[in-house]
């Protein structure tokens, strides 16, 4: 038995020393050589060159960038998109455009409303405050309402016999008077207008040296008793001064208390009264010069 098992063993055996060099053969034959290694690294390397080169990252694939450089970088991308297509200045840009269109549409609308009152005050069955007279100034000088026009006219009426509500008004006028030309810079387009409602007392030379005591840019305005009144009814003024008396007699006069607001065509704007001070009254007067000058029609400034 064992002889026969011996041949047998041998036979196997040299089978197998005759097989795996074949084998063995054929699996290095598949394995690139070292040459084709270092090749396959040069060809890699060049092609990572190329994409560095035209400003890409190199495939994953092909990258021989560390990871942690890899990290930041994407950290960085990441922390760059994270607010979206806003940022602080896009924001503080919104901010400031929707402020200043809410603070356009609010002066707009307070506009608005103040031209719906100036044309309300025009309406057909109410009663129209202005309109035509003849007066003289102190200089002898013819005056009518044409004088009025091309300013903002600020009307008064009172007398210089007055023994305490005219020179408080005639105080307040002269505070509007340099306000006015201080928010104007300068420009002549407002007119201070005293029309006296005792004009056989307020002669010229009378009223001359009493508008000096408050302001010289306020124009005295007089004539005679007939075309005060005429003025005064057109300006819906009510006064209380006796038609026919004697030199130096004495006597009271009543008139009402308003500053009158014209605009540069004539018409009537607002009453300023004693309750507005020269703060607000100054306000008011702005805010339609301004108003006039928005819609672009022309203000005479001599």
């Amino acid at each position: 038995m064992a002889s026969t098992m011996r041949p047998l063993v041998q036979l196997v055996g040299r089978a197998s020393r005759s097989t795996f060099p074949s084998v063995e053969r054929n699996i290095l034959r598949k394995i690139p050589s070292q040459n084709a290694f270092l090749s396959l690294r040069t060809t890699q390397s060049a092609y990572t060159s190329t994409f560095r080169h035209n400003g890409l990252s190199s495939p994953r694939a092909f990258s021989t960038t560390p990871l942690r450089a890899r990290a930041r970088t994407m950290g960085q991308l990441k922390a760059r998109n994270a607010t979206g297509p806003f940022s602080w200045k896009a924001a503080l840009l919104f901010v400031i455009t929707g402020g200043a269109m809410i603070i356009y549409f609010r002066v707009e609308k307070e506009r608005l409303a103040r031209k719906r009152i100036a044309e309300l005050s025009k309406g057909v069955g109410r009663p129209k405050v202005g309109g035509p007279f003849v007066l003289k100034d102190l200089s002898g000088n013819v005056f009518t309402e044409e004088d009025l026009k091309g300013k903002y006219s600020f009307v008064y009426f009172g007398f210089t016999h007055c023994p305490d509500i005219c020179p408080d008004e005639l105080d307040k006028m002269a505070e509007i008077i340099n306000n006015v030309k201080e928010a104007t810079k300068g420009e002549n387009v407002f007119l201070p207008v005293f029309v006296t409602c005792d004009p056989v007392r307020d002669t010229p030379e009378v009223l001359r040296s009493y508008l000096q005591e408050f302001h010289g840019g306020i124009v005295g305005l007089t004539g005679t008793y007939e075309q005060v009144k005429h003025m005064c009814k057109q300006y819906r003024v009510y006064f209380s001064t006796p038609q026919n008396v004697n030199p130096g007699e004495d006597y009271l006069v009543d008139h009402s208390i308003y500053f009158y607001l014209m605009d540069p065509e004539g018409d009537f704007v607002e009453c300023i009264g004693r309750q507005d001070t020269p703060e607000s009254a100054t306000k008011v007067i702005m805010e339609h010069i301004n108003d006039w000058k928005r819609e672009g029609k022309p203000l005479k400034k001599h």
